[in-house]
């Protein structure tokens, strides 16, 4: 069973609303991110609390600089994963 063409609309908006923005992923990234506040907005506790370890070792500040070319691909995961999500969440709604 496929989605139909109001659901998908449905999922892109609750997307927009609710998923991550790569706007404040930038700003959390310029402000916070020796903290690795950008990943732990992104659901990526592991690697966040991993760079958060290592930039007491200078290792993870190279990390968080290369991190400015890795967010684009990160929020496209998570939308990708909540659209996964929603999607499922509606077809089992639609077979109850």
């Amino acid at each position: 069973m496929t989605l139909d063409t109001n659901e998908k609309v449905l999922i892109e908006a609750r997307i927009a609303n609710d998923g991550p923005s790569m706007v404040v992923a930038y700003l959390f990234w310029f402000f916070l991110g020796f903290f690795s506040a950008h990943r732990f907005y992104l659901g990526r506790t592991g690697s966040a609390i991993a760079q958060l370890l290592l930039n007491f070792m200078i290792i993870g500040l190279f990390w968080t600089l290369i991190d400015v070319f890795l967010i684009p691909g990160m929020v496209r995961a998570r939308q990708a994963a909540m659209r996964r999500e929603l999607g499922e969440s509606m077809m089992m709604r639609d077979k109850s």
